[in-house]
């Protein structure tokens, strides 16, 4: 299907303040990423859920578009289906907006499973929005007040970040976790080049708020430099800037692990989606069993990050928004059903398998990922046996009721 070629405008996402990056191995040797030749990355009209929403004119019209800016934000928020409550607020400077972004005036982050919306006080929107086939696509929103339209431009500029060559050219995700100084700058770094529900959370969200946490994590401060003696400080969420800039008052602690969590799965659909597109006869076989292992290991939490006892409080609005996109099987159990007493999930399997980074692999890929999945549900292999035969079964019932065109055999679900 042709698609037809969308403009391009400076970087829109910020390499430390919303998205990140992992390889799960070394870059292949041959050109795999979107700097291969040929490659339709940027030569394909993009149906990521912005460019849906904005339709093939690249623009979404409203009624004449407000003169505030947190106006514009929440039309864009309701129309993408994003709750405001998703907001994460990140204070390290280094998205092109870097001149506007410090502790006194932080970006914020509001997201689903599938986009991700970048928004600094007195600047510009930003989306990621992730196309099924093609991977996170960068737009720069322009909203002028006043104006009856949104319209947004393709970014090449962020490529640098997150799509680099040396790292086999796929258009990654990336995070970083750093504790910034007063202007936003980078002064001590931590989980680089990393992803994911792994990593330990006394490394995570460095340069960023986080309110409802009762674990140790790099969130919060703030790197000071007096009499030639660096130290950190620890700063509250609202000290140095105001809470009436942004449409609430959170950073949650809830919101930051499950933005982990989406993004590590999205970096690993990307990259397989990506490693696969470049194999062919006997190398596809290989590649397609190496990367359905690695995607199916991150599904189903085999190396979580174990969570202190009660130590997420999460905003009661946030949780009741994720909780409202729940599919539940027919005994009303679901993906999404949280436990936050040592893990995230009641039922350790990913809901991301609805998002459209899962849903657009190549079909043979998620053949393999289900075929071995089913395998592991069933017979309890002992490279999973964080998942006791209660919760594999649950998992089992959810999946055979909520997932479409499972491949054969997924029905007899006869345990061993």
């Amino acid at each position: 299907m042709s698609r037809a070629l969308l403009g391009i405008t400076p970087c829109v996402l910020s390499a430390a303040a919303l998205l990140f990056l992992e390889p799960s191995r070394a870059p292949a040797a041959q050109p795999a990423g979107i700097h291969s030749p040929g490659h339709p990355y940027f030569s394909t009209l993009a149906r990521d859920p912005f460019s849906e929403w904005l339709g093939s004119g690249n623009t979404a019209r409203s009624e004449s578009l407000p003169s505030h800016e947190l106006d514009r934000l929440r039309i864009v928020l309701k129309a993408l289906q994003i709750p405001e409550s998703s907001q994460m607020l990140v204070f390290s400077a280094t998205s092109f907006q870097t001149p506007l972004i410090s502790a006194r005036n932080p970006r914020a982050i509001y997201f689903n499973e599938d986009t991700y919306i970048g928004f600094v006080p007195g600047g510009k929107l930003e989306v990621l929005s992730v196309d099924p086939e093609l991977g996170p696509i960068f737009h720069l929103v322009h909203a002028a007040p006043g104006s009856a339209l949104f319209r947004s431009e393709r970014s090449t500029r962020c490529i640098n970040c997150h799509a680099p060559e040396e790292k086999g050219g796929f258009p990654w995700l990336v995070v970083e976790s750093m504790v910034p100084g007063l202007s936003g700058g980078g002064e001590k770094s931590f989980r680089t080049d990393l992803s994911g529900h792994a990593i330990p959370l006394s490394e995570r969200m460095g340069g960023w708020h986080v309110t409802g946490a009762g674990f140790t994590h790099r969130g919060n401060l703030l790197m000071e430099t007096k009499a030639g003696i660096t130290r950190e400080i620890p700063i509250s969420p609202g000290q140095l800037f105001s809470w009436e800039k942004y449409p609430v008052e959170t950073s949650d602690a809830l919101a930051h692990l499950l933005h982990e969590h989406q993004l590590g799965f999205i970096n690993r659909c990307v990259e397989a989606r990506y490693r696969m597109d470049a194999c062919n006869g006997a190398d596809r076989q290989k590649e397609l069993n190496t990367q359905s292992t690695l995607l199916l290991k991150y599904a189903l939490f085999a190396d979580e990050a174990r969570l202190p006892v009660g130590s997420v409080r999460p905003n009661p609005e946030f949780r009741q928004a994720f909780l409202e996109r729940r599919v539940p099987s027919s005994k009303g159990l679901s993906l999404r059903d949280l436990d936050l007493s040592t893990r995230l999930f009641k039922y350790r399997c990913s809901y991301m398998i609805y998002s459209k980074a899962f849903t657009g692999l190549p079909p043979d890929l998620k053949a393999e990922f289900f075929d071995q999945l089913r395998s592991v549900l069933l017979s309890g292999d002992p490279g999973y046996s964080h998942l006791p035969g209660p919760e594999r079964r649950a998992i089992l019932e959810i999946l055979v009721e909520t997932i479409p065109g499972l491949p054969p055999g997924w029905r007899d679900r006869k345990m061993r």
